[in-house]
């Protein structure tokens, strides 16, 4: 009776805790991608390009620069209002003397700054092209005297955004097809346990669905259970590094992680169908000879 007891088990648990562990690297990875997109669009978003304007402007004709810098269209609208603001040339002045302690007056006799307006972007014009055109297009402008931006930061910020999807674009598919194996194995190798009574009920004229239902709402389940402890390994993470590392909750989408979460529930049952289908499918095929 051992024997048999032994014969028929199932290592349901040994299935589910693999199929846990691999849709949680999985979704780990997706978190880890959906937060560095959301950091390159943080970045971005504070990005400014800064417009020295000509001395000694009249306040009209400041009002007049502001306009038709807006009527381009390239800032960033918040609350229905571009993210345009001036610098006044005093303003500047305070500024550089608070953070260097020195007064420049004492040696220029002057003031060398000028009135700027620092104009946030929209983020889909943050490439080198768009910005090239709208550093030009400001400049035609009358009364602007030169426009100026972070362009090496930039440049490193655009050229290292394809690096880095690329590479957790990699890390998420060989994952994926990791688990593929892996859950495929375990579980050939628990239907292994089982292919004399896939074999008897076979004999006795059971359909090939009868046979194969019981197995198929097992991995259903086990994939419906790893993916459930795998949302909560992941929202787990994800509060405890938010909680304590500073800044990190400004960076999280709460919409993409909902998706993430949607696509593990599916991902794990489909998973789990699809591995224990082929597994079963294989012993029905398959010769007396060679299921000892």
């Amino acid at each position: 009776m051992s024997f048999n007891k032994k014969l028929g088990s199932y290592p349901g648990i040994l299935i589910t805790i693999s199929l846990t562990v691999a849709l949680f690297l999985i979704g780990f990875c997706g978190w880890i991608a959906i937060s560095s997109k959301e950091l390159i669009k943080y970045v971005k978003q504070n990005i400014e390009v800064q417009v020295y304007l000509d001395r000694e402007l009249e306040k009209s004709e400041l009002d007049a620069i502001l306009k038709k810098i807006e009527s381009l269209g390239f800032a960033e609208i918040k609350n229905g209002k571009p993210q345009i603001t001036l610098t006044s040339k005093e303003q500047a002045a305070d500024i550089f003397y608070k953070d260097t302690k020195e007064d420049f007056k004492d040696i220029l006799g002057d003031n060398p700054f000028r009135d700027a307006f620092s104009v946030r972007l929209k983020v889909e014009n943050i490439t080198e092209e768009k910005i090239t055109l709208i550093k030009t297009e400001i400049e035609k402008i009358q009364g602007v005297f030169e426009v100026e931006y972070a362009k090496d930061f930039l440049k490193g910020i655009i050229s290292n955004v394809n690096k880095v999807y690329k590479v957790l674009a990699l890390i998420v598919v060989i994952f994926f097809v990791a688990t593929l194996l892996l859950i495929n194995n375990t579980i050939k190798l628990a239907l292994y346990s089982q292919r004399f009574i896939i074999r008897t009920m076979k004999l006795v004229g059971a359909t090939d669905f009868f046979i194969q239902k019981p197995f198929l709402f097992k991995g259903f389940v086990q994939g419906f259970i790893a993916s459930v402890i795998s949302i909560l390994l992941i929202f787990l993470t994800k509060y405890v590094s938010t909680s304590q590392i500073d800044g990190l909750n400004l960076i999280q989408n709460n919409t993409g992680i909902l998706l993430l979460f949607v696509i593990l529930l599916i991902l794990g049952p489909t998973i789990g169908v699809l591995s224990t289908f082929q597994s079963i499918v294989r012993y029905h095929k398959m010769d007396l000879d060679k299921l000892y």
